[in-house]
Formats: structure tokens, C-alpha cells, sequence
């Protein structure tokens, strides 16, 4: 499994859904699985959560930055 891979490909379906995105604020390792469809050991998952969580809020602070830059 490419890792980084699904952490984009996750990533674009919670921005898209926020459904599902409440439901990855609530049980982030269900809300995974059930994307993925399989089982994924808790060694795997957690680097999966953690990687869509730091890109959610890189996202977040890339859009903040882009909205300061043009009042500047």
C-alpha cells in the first residue's frame, strides 16, 4: 500500500464530503477503513491519520496564507 498515496486520495474525500468528515473527527481509524473498504493493521492506520490530519491542516494554513497574501 502507497501510504502517501492514500493519505491524498482520503484527504480529497473529506474536503469534498463533510459528512465524512465529521464522521473522520469522530472516529478517524473507522472513518479510514471504511474508505479504504479493508481492515488496515494500527501500525499502518495511525500513519494514515496522522498524515491526513497534518495535511488537513496544511491545507487549511496554505488557504489562510494565500487570503493574507492578497490583502497584502
Amino acid at each position: 500500500m502507497d501510504i502517501k498515496a492514500k493519505i491524498g486520495e482520503i484527504t480529497d474525500k473529506l474536503k469534498n464530503d463533510p459528512k465524512l468528515k465529521e464522521e473522520f473527527t469522530r472516529n478517524p481509524e473507522g472513518a479510514i477503513e471504511k474508505l479504504l473498504g479493508v481492515d488496515i493493521p494500527d501500525g499502518a492506520v495511525d500513519k494514515i491519520v496522522d498524515g491526513v490530519k497534518a495535511k488537513l491542516t496544511g491545507d487549511k494554513l496554505s488557504g489562510a496564507a494565500d487570503a493574507l497574501k492578497k490583502l497584502f
